[in-house]
C-alpha cells in the first residue's frame, strides 16, 4: 500500500484543504478503515471504506450535491477510488490533497476518537514479518521457504508501481479494522 503519492487522476481534480470548506454542497467521503475513521475524521464526512466501494451507492449519495471530495489519509486510496468511481461514471470527483494528514497539518478541526494503528503501519509490520519468516524458516528448514520472502518482496515492487497493495486490501478486511461505522448521516460541512 503505498499512500506517498497526493495526485490525483488526470482527469479528477485536487482540492486543499483550505478550499473544502467554500465547498458548501459537497459530499465528504472518508475511503479508509473504519478503524482509521473513528480514530479522527472530518466533521461532516461519510465512511465508505475502499475495499467495499459501491459507485451505485455513492452516486445516491452524491445526489444534489456540487461535487464529491475523496479522503484517505494522505491522497493514495483516495485516487484510487477517484478512479473506481470514474469509470462508473461519476462526475465532480475531487481528491483532497494531502489527505487527512494535510488537513491536520493546516490546522482544521478533526472529530477524534479513539486511537489505532495505521493501515499502512500494520502492512509494514505484515510485510516484514512474513519476510523474517520466510528467511529463518529457510535458513533452519529448508531453503525452499525463501520462495515466502521472495514472494512479499515481488507483492511489494508491484504495489510500488502500480500504487495497488493486496496485502492493504486484506489486511483491511481484517476485524480489528472493521468496526461497526460511526453513524454518519450528515454529507456536508456544516455552515
Amino acid at each position: 500500500m503505498n499512500e506517498t503519492s497526493s495526485s490525483p487522476v488526470p482527469s479528477v481534480s485536487g482540492i486543499a484543504p483550505e478550499e473544502i470548506a467554500a465547498q458548501a454542497n459537497a459530499l465528504l467521503l472518508d475511503v479508509r478503515t473504519p478503524a482509521e475513521f473513528e480514530e479522527m475524521h472530518i466533521a461532516g464526512s461519510v465512511l465508505r471504506p475502499l475495499a467495499g466501494l459501491d459507485a451505485d451507492e455513492i452516486a445516491r449519495l452524491a445526489t444534489d450535491k456540487e461535487s464529491c471530495v475523496l479522503i484517505c489519509r494522505s491522497g493514495g486510496r483516495a485516487s484510487q477510488a477517484a478512479k473506481r468511481l470514474e469509470s462508473a461514471g461519476l462526475p465532480s470527483l475531487r481528491v483532497l490533497e494531502g489527505g487527512v494528514r494535510a488537513w491536520e497539518a493546516a490546522g482544521l478541526p478533526l472529530n477524534r476518537g479513539r486511537k489505532s494503528m495505521s493501515l499502512e503501519r500494520q502492512v509494514r509490520i505484515a510485510a516484514g514479518s512474513l519476510v523474517l519468516v520466510g528467511a529463518l524458516l529457510a535458513l533452519l528448514v529448508h531453503p525452499a521457504w525463501m520462495a515466502l520472502a521472495a514472494f512479499v518482496g515481488a507483492g511489494l515492487v508491484f504495489a510500488g508501481v502500480t500504487d495497488t497493495c493486496g496485502l492493504a486490501l486484506l489486511i483491511a478486511r481484517m476485524p480489528w479494522n472493521r468496526r461497526p461505522s460511526p453513524d454518519a448521516s450528515c454529507c456536508s460541512l456544516p455552515r
